[in-house]
């Protein structure tokens, strides 16, 4: 993690009507892309894929408002988190440039949501998209990790960590590695915004109904948020081409879980359909 963060370029972004600020990270050059964290999480939930996809794009990450090291809206709605975010972005990179947008698990709600009030936007792609209202497939219960925090009791809110990730983010144990674990722990610790009941709406397919543009859905074979077929065939079912693919062996944190499926399927479909010319 460290190596990314020397490697990243930061920006905080204040945003004067709101007074929240936010810390965006760049890396490479190329037509510019933007990546959406999940809930109880940061931009490192994008640790295995930003090197590779800045290869060939210059990569916008940002904390979300109320997580890592961004400030917390006073408004804890999902209006008020896509507005923050396309206010900061277009700061960034110009209100009329065109992007490719990735959102995670509540990062797609926002991503959805930033695609239908942001013209300029050239392709989305979700990865076990939040909101969707359907099935969900628990693997059991998580844990609350802030009484053995408070008590300072090391190893059992190791443990509970631990469990949670591979309950809800993961599939396979041998996912669970100190990186994994220290992410989600320091993100979890940093998490001001409370998401759950924004993801479990069903927001999302009408979101999704307000952009026409293209639309890649991707989810973890094992991922506990969604049944993956059910999902899509209810997220499809708007205007504008549709494509959707479950990636075998993996939970919801897909992109950690599966990096190398994830950033070959990323970089095929930015090719689609971002100039590769075009630069920020």
């Amino acid at each position: 993690m460290g190596d990314l963060e020397r490697l990243a370029v930061r920006h905080d972004v204040l945003l004067a009507d709101s007074g929240v600020q936010l810390a965006w990270r760049r890396l490479g050059q190329g037509a510019p892309v933007v990546l959406l964290h999940g809930g109880h999480g940061n931009w490192l939930h994008w640790a295995r894929n930003v090197a590779a996809l800045a290869t060939r794009y210059t990569v916008w990450v940002p904390d979300l408002p109320g997580y890592g090291d961004s400030a917390a809206p006073a408004d804890h709605t999902l209006t008020s988190m896509v507005a923050l975010v396309r206010e900061s972005l277009d700061r960034l990179v110009g209100p009329d440039t065109p992007v490719g947008v990735v959102g995670f698990s509540f990062g797609g709600l926002v991503a959805a949501g930033l695609a239908a009030e942001r013209s300029a936007v050239s392709c989305v792609a979700l990865l076990g998209p939040a909101g969707h209202g359907g099935e969900r497939r628990p693997k059991g219960e998580l844990r609350n990790w802030k009484p053995a925090f408070e008590r300072g009791d090391c190893s059992e809110f190791d443990d509970t960590m631990r469990h949670n990730l591979l309950m809800h983010m993961l599939h396979d144990a041998r996912s669970l590695d100190a990186t994994a674990l220290a992410i989600h722990t320091q993100a979890c610790l940093q998490t001001r915004f409370h998401s759950k009941r924004i993801s479990r709406s069903a927001e999302l397919p009408h979101l999704l109904a307000r952009y026409v543009g293209p639309l890649l859905l991707a989810w973890g074979e094992h991922d506990v948020t969604a049944d993956p077929h059910a999902a899509s065939s209810l997220l499809m079912q708007r205007l504008g081409p549709s494509s959707s693919l479950v990636i075998p062996r993996a939970g919801h944190w897909v992109q950690y879980e599966a990096a190398e499926e994830v950033n070959s399927l990323l970089l095929k479909w930015f090719d689609q359909y971002l100039s590769p010319h075009q630069e920020t």
